[in-house]
């Protein structure tokens, strides 16, 4: 009898054999079982060792092939989970990560009152993650969320949907701030800050996959950083603040850059799990007239 448990094993191994590490593909292939079938990681463990249905093995192995093509798990299974909430992802938008939670984690440190109006601008927000977690943390926040992708804007409209919190996200195209019109309390981002020079280096489920327009930053990455940080102080109140990501090894030329930003002052970096600097928190000054 052919259980549920050797067919997910089978599938491992052919993972494995594509390139993949162990870790992902042990978790890959469970998941993509777990999804074919509908089931929660409890149902899985219970019923691995019973025989599949009969229609489980051909659409498993159709996403087990494409995952060992390199293509994201989170793309198969159009869902990404972060901050304990469920997200929809597709190609036209970064696959959230763990290390985007920093912005969440520092702007509920600086704002810890659920109660108090708060005005938001999420730029480059992609799935609508930063803009849906802070919305549904703080009840009374209004977002406007920007982004030059269409498409990207429409995942993220379904995903403030999903959580309840549409009405109180403003969904707009353009770039970075300039469809934010009024100042606003806080500005978060996730901006594309991979170096181009640095594409060969990166994963395939990265460089061939995940959206160009979301992950480069010019030659030095720090482009659309730059620009982020010219433009952010016109859109800030004073002592309001500015929360972007980086990338590995960024963090000296971060401090530089606010260090010679009129109107803003580096207030820390957040660091990951992994003790790397991977979040700039940056306020607004109150004795500088940008305007």
């Amino acid at each position: 009898m052919t259980t549920l448990h050797d067919r997910v094993a089978a599938a491992r191994q052919h993972l494995r054999a594509a390139g993949i590490s162990l870790d992902e593909a042990d978790l890959g292939a469970r998941l993509l079982a777990e999804h074919v079938l509908g089931w929660d990681a409890t149902q899985f463990f219970t019923s691995a060792n019973r025989p599949p249905p009969d229609d489980f093995q051909s659409a498993y192995m159709r996403l087990v092939e494409r995952r060992a093509q390199r293509e994201p798990l989170a793309y198969i299974t159009n869902r990404q989970a972060f901050w304990d909430l469920v997200f929809e992802v597709s190609p036209a938008v970064l696959i959230p990560r763990p290390e985007s939670e920093l912005i969440v984690e520092a702007a509920l440190q600086l704002y810890p009152s659920s109660a108090g109006a708060l005005a938001i601008a999420d730029v480059c927000t992609g799935s609508g993650c930063l803009a849906v977690a802070l919305a549904r943390e703080r009840s009374a926040a209004r977002v406007i969320a920007t982004d030059i992708s269409g498409a990207a804007l429409d995942v993220a409209r379904r995903n403030a949907e999903r959580h309840g919190v549409a009405d109180r996200i403003r969904f707009v195209r353009g770039d970075l701030v300039d469809p934010v019109a009024d100042p606003v309390d806080l500005i978060v981002c996730n901006p594309p800050y991979v170096a181009s020079r640095d594409r060969t280096g990166l994963q395939p489920e990265v460089r061939d996959y995940e959206p160009e327009i979301a992950l480069f930053g010019g030659s030095d990455g720090l482009q659309i950083i730059t620009r982020l940080v010219g433009r952010a102080p016109a859109r800030l109140r004073a002592g309001g603040y500015l929360i972007f990501e980086f990338g590995f090894g960024q963090d000296d030329a971060i401090e530089t850059l606010i260090g010679n930003a009129p109107g803003l002052r580096m207030m820390g970096l957040r660091r990951d799990l992994r003790g790397i600097a991977r979040t700039a928190v940056v306020e607004r000054r109150s004795s500088d007239g940008v305007g």
